[in-house]
């Protein structure tokens, strides 16, 4: 068993961020394997940022409902929990990431609007 959701996780942020590591990529893809669910394939392709966040927000409904359902005496429960600790601990990184890029969007904003101030536009 393997943690899908932070694999395709990786290849969504991959793409969105354009970094393209074939190496990293087949090792994504073959941790996945043939019949991903459809969440997790959504997530694997994301092509932005909101995207990611999107799917991964699926992911994680889809992981809490699989710990609700299993038994605490299942071998898997740890497993299954460890995973959801995992992917919310991802989620986090993934806010940050989120956070910190529209911040560097109104930095750029900012920027801007100085530079207009010092050299204003011909009207």
């Amino acid at each position: 068993m393997t943690c899908h959701e932070i694999e395709a996780l990786r290849l969504g942020l991959m793409n969105s961020l354009g970094v393209s590591d074939d190496a990293t990529r087949k090792h994504a893809r073959d941790e996945l394997g043939d019949s991903p669910e459809p969440y997790i394939e959504a997530l694997a392709d994301a092509e932005s940022l909101a995207a990611c966040k999107r799917h991964l927000d699926t992911a994680l409904v889809e992981l809490e409902s699989a710990v609700a359902m299993t038994d605490d005496d299942d071998p898997e429960y740890d497993y299954i929990r460890g995973r959801l600790v995992a992917v919310r601990d991802a989620e986090a990184s993934l806010d940050r990431l989120l956070a910190q890029g529209e911040g560097f969007l109104d930095d750029l904003g900012e920027i801007h609007h100085a530079l207009h101030e010092i050299f204003p536009a011909d009207e």
